[in-house]
């Protein structure tokens, strides 16, 4: 959920350790659990004194079965909510392509399992409220119209009447489906009150860990619910926590919950009611806390800074500790023990480097240059693209100002053979290695991180080459022929058009200092025509293997 630059979210990125094992569940295994409480769903339909449909879509249909076991009712309740969601989805298909006695038996089963959440749920929590109750009573009768109505569809044969009565069927299955969402809605909002009550109320470490183990889990099925555990108090109580020296040992869990849940509006303006962020700048600060605790602070304020969520952008309270926040989150990254530690660290000061451009400024007085560039030959630290795109992000957001630009190609307060190392051994030299930037695994999201390392590696280039030397520097590296590369070559940029624009662009910008560095053909196709014209030229052109 944590948003990162590049339209990317954290949770998203392949970690190592904890982090990783939380986000990424294998499927083979999430199947061989909720096997245990599954049983075809023929029997249902038999049991139902109906005929069991030879149609391709019925082998495979799954139904859970069995009373709740104490402390499942919660994951039975998501379980059946997620089945009926499918089954809805699956009768309004049907329904579209007229199979009659699809809609029918599927109207069946959906009502079997409404019945059974129902029941499951009663059987967990003896006292609903009335409003569960009205809910539930109206969502039955629904379910019993819907069936009622589908069979009278099996009878007709006039097309016309059936038409008429697909109206009446789609209007039953919107109105069931609102009910379904407002019982599971009210369902859960009753769990999520009894877990923050219990974690502001505990003193117990044992059950505020469970209890905020619980809640994060809630936080991974998606923004409904964060935005009510927000409502409800959530962010509140999980601050409480992060402010009681008895609870240290659980502030990574808590923060980690704390960056899930504030990736929706209403988390974010609870931190702000409740002066998280100062709190944050706290942990951040204080060297006492274990390196593990300060990355999952660190991870909050990448979330609620993210440039992506607009929300974020009215957050106040967090210029007022910028400063000791950018310290901190520098001096992380300096002494980071892991790559996961440094990905989190650096992608907050890449998101704060948009939040404000002060942080620039900052971070040029913090040394975060050579701090940067000294990582990138470290694979203990920097060792995936994601942690690269982060890195060329904030080299990009500084190279706006003239000073940040200077520092980059030679670092204020260094020899002057260490400033001749910078350009030749790390500044421009660590941006030629970014156009190189190639996956490994070839998964989507990694081949997505590559092309965002370009992009901003070549915007980098650009806005540095205004400065001759750099642009002498970046010719002398062979950065012009790599950029030909890119744009002539559809599979060396993954036919990305973001890093088309970009290398086009820092093509120009160094083409207008060293034209020298061109062949007449790169020129006239490259960098003669307006940009529009060599992007159509670069989009549409097919790939040459003579």
């Amino acid at each position: 959920m944590m948003a990162l630059p590049g339209g990317r979210h954290l949770d998203s990125i392949p970690l190592p350790g904890q982090r990783l094992h939380l986000l990424q569940v294998d499927s083979v295994q999430r199947w061989m659990e909720d096997l245990k409480l599954m049983t075809e769903c023929e029997c249902m339909c038999v049991l139902q004194a109906k005929p069991i449909s030879l149609e391709e879509d019925t082998q495979g249909d799954l139904i859970l079965a069995g009373g709740p076991s104490p402390g499942d009712s919660l994951q039975l309740l998501l379980k059946r909510g997620w089945v009926i969601s499918t089954e809805l989805r699956r009768i309004g298909q049907k329904l579209a392509q007229d199979r009659w006695a699809r809609v029918h038996s599927m109207s069946v089963r959906l009502t079997c399992h409404a019945r059974s959440m129902v029941s499951e749920y009663s059987a967990a929590n003896r006292s609903p409220s009335q409003e569960m109750g009205q809910v539930e009573k109206l969502l039955m009768e629904k379910c019993s119209e819907l069936s009622a109505v589908t069979e009278r569809c099996l009878q007709v044969e006039n097309e016309h009447v059936l038409k008429s009565m697909k109206a009446c069927v789609s209007e039953t299955l919107s109105t069931l489906g609102q009910h379904f969402g407002q019982l599971l809605e009210l369902a859960l909002t009753r769990e999520v009150q009894a877990l923050v009550r219990k974690i502001d109320s505990s003193d117990n470490i044992y059950t505020t860990e469970s209890t905020t183990g619980n809640l994060f889990s809630l936080t991974q099925e998606g923004a409904p619910l964060c935005r009510i555990i927000a409502k409800e108090g959530g962010v509140v109580a999980l601050f409480k926590v992060c402010r009681q020296d008895s609870f240290r040992c659980l502030y990574p869990q808590a923060l980690r919950t704390l960056a899930s849940i504030c990736c929706v509006e209403e988390g974010v303006h609870q931190l702000e009611k409740v002066d998280g962020v100062l709190c944050l700048a706290d942990i951040l600060t204080d060297d006492s806390h274990p390196e593990a605790t300060r990355a999952e602070a660190a991870a909050v304020v990448a979330q609620v800074t993210s440039p992506h969520l607009s929300f974020t952008q009215h957050l106040s309270s967090f210029l007022e500790s910028m400063e000791e926040i950018v310290t901190a989150l520098i001096k992380l990254c300096q002494e980071a023990s892991s790559g996961e530690v440094f990905l989190l660290a650096s992608a907050a000061l890449a998101n704060i480097t948009f939040f404000d451009t002060m942080a620039c400024e900052m971070l040029l007085q913090l040394n975060a240059i050579h701090i940067l560039l000294e990582a990138c030959s470290d694979k203990q630290r920097v060792d995936t693209p994601y942690t690269r795109d982060q890195i060329v992000t904030i080299l990009a957001n500084m190279s706006v100002l003239e000073q940040c630009a200077s520092d980059i190609i030679q670092e204020n307060g260094m020899s002057q053979q260490q400033r001749t190392c910078c350009v030749d051994g790390l500044g421009v030299q660590l941006i030629m290695g970014m156009l190189s930037e190639k996956p490994r695994s070839g998964t989507p999201a990694e081949v997505a991180a590559c092309e965002r390392v370009q992009q901003k590696a070549a915007v980098t280039l650009a806005r540095l080459s205004q400065d001759p030397e750099v642009a002498r520097e970046a010719v002398r590296l062979s950065c012009v022929s790599r950029l030909i590369e890119l744009c002539r070559s559809p599979s060396e940029r993954n036919s990305s058009d973001a890093v088309l624009v970009a290398c086009l662009a820092a093509l120009r910008r160094l083409a207008g200092v060293c034209p020298e560095g061109l062949q007449d053909s790169d020129f006239q196709q490259l960098v003669q025509p307006r940009l529009v014209d060599s992007f159509l030229l670069c989009s549409n052109m097919e790939e040459s293997f003579v």
